[in-house]
């Protein structure tokens, strides 16, 4: 994947039958994107340069719904992907996905059938199916939005704010940081969880409770002496290790996740100091505070 153009961006939307695909696109389509579901892949270059030559002065940009039952996975993509990119185009692949567990209660409250199930095939094994053949579609998204414990109002404003984020990329890997409280549920999406459970918790500090980790003296509190300040040294160090290393092996994107109980004090404090060492390192980075309006 490419960095978003500056003008008339393509998006491809692609993920899980059930995560809300749909919902994704109708967020673009009111973003005055020009929107086009179940797309076959072999229409997407043509549809593309359609696009470019005459309608494209009249929206933001183009966004192509594309999955299963449309896309031959096994061969078509690649080509796709190449064809847009030869042309000069470059299209920004978000992946839309939600848990099995989710999934499959979406499917029993809308009794619709999965379009992989079969007289043989139940739909637990077609939810498994489709994900083992979407999985490596899913590993080279620039943006993967997990929607498991969204709602549709939610989903769209987070396709809003990682869209504002992700149309400031340059090329390179993309870093996303997600602030979390373990009460609350693992980010699905995360590549690494960090749990900060061992630091001090400001929660326990009648003045700092109704605080944040984005206050200085939350902030303070938690890194500015031992351990916490240790702690970060520490991760600083590991990161740079391993960052290029994750870049060195083609990685598009990496999810960091920072825990605590709430998600409102250290693991804020601690995405903060990240946020910003890693963007003194000139990384291409983005935060997320998923849990700070509820610890």
């Amino acid at each position: 994947m490419l960095s978003v153009p500056q003008q008339y961006p393509i998006v491809i939307v692609s993920g899980m039958s059930g995560s809300g695909k749909s919902t994704a696109l109708n967020v673009f389509e009111d973003m005055c994107f020009f929107c086009v579901d179940g797309l076959p892949a072999r229409m997407a270059t043509a549809l593309a340069d359609l696009f470019f030559n005459s309608t494209s002065q009249n929206y933001s940009g183009l966004a192509m719904g594309m999955d299963l039952r449309q896309v031959d996975f096994d061969g078509q993509w690649q080509d796709v992907l190449l064809d847009l990119e030869r042309c000069h185009k470059q299209p920004v692949l978000i992946f839309i996905d939600a848990s099995d567990q989710v999934l499959l209660r979406r499917y029993a409250t809308t009794r619709r059938p999965h379009p992989l199930t079969t007289g043989s095939l139940g739909l637990e094994a077609a939810i498994a199916r489709e994900r083992k053949v979407l999985e490596p579609i899913r590993n080279q998204a620039d943006m993967v939005i997990d929607t498991s414990h969204y709602s549709i109002h939610d989903l769209r404003r987070a396709i809003q704010d990682k869209w504002k984020s992700l149309a400031t990329y340059s090329p390179g890997m993309r870093i996303h940081l997600i602030s979390f409280g373990f009460k609350y549920g693992v980010p699905a999406e995360a590549d690494s969880v960090l749990d900060l459970r061992f630091l001090p918790n400001p929660y326990f500090d009648e003045s700092l409770r109704p605080l944040s980790g984005q206050d200085k003296t939350v902030s303070e509190y938690v890194l500015g002496k031992d351990p916490g300040r240790k702690y970060l040294q520490t991760l600083f160090t590991f990161l740079e290790s391993t960052l290029p290393l994750y870049a060195l092996e083609g990685r598009y994107r990496l999810t960091i996740a920072f825990g605590c109980t709430g998600g409102r004090h250290r693991s804020v404090a601690v995405t903060e100091a990240v946020l910003a060492h890693l963007a003194n390192q000139d990384y291409t980075v983005t935060v997320e505070h998923r849990h700070l309006s509820l610890g």
